[in-house]
């Protein structure tokens, strides 16, 4: 059975930082392509970024380009989300997921990420 779960989450700051971390277990971790979603309150899911099984293929929405960073290491079964410049619109429960395209599949309770002052 697959699972996920996702730590690192808490309430920062605008202009702050955050690392989320996703550890992986029951299927093939270094064969499956993975992503990070979330869901801003009253929205619904929003793919954020996505990595190839090998992390040769990182890709993001335009929303967090140029200030998050997905990666990973297989020998761990751990997905990474760096955030850097956090914005108040950043604020969601976050997600990690099977697959790297928009289409991933949320298995996950998720962690809840707030950017206020």
């Amino acid at each position: 059975e697959e699972q996920l779960v996702e730590s690192g989450g808490g309430l920062v700051q605008p202009g702050g930082s955050l690392r989320l971390s996703c550890e992986a277990s029951g299927f093939n971790f270094k064969a499956t392509g993975m992503s990070w979603v979330r869901q801003r309150p009253g929205k619904g899911l929003e793919w954020v970024s996505g990595i190839s099984n090998g992390s040769v293929r990182r890709t993001y929405a335009d929303s967090v380009k140029g200030r998050f960073s997905i990666s990973r290491d297989n020998a761990k079964n751990m997905l990474y989300l760096q955030m850097n410049d956090l914005k108040p619109d950043d604020t969601a429960v976050y997600y990690c997921a099977i697959g790297s395209l928009p289409d991933a599949k949320v298995a996950s309770q998720g962690t809840q990420v707030t950017v206020s002052s």
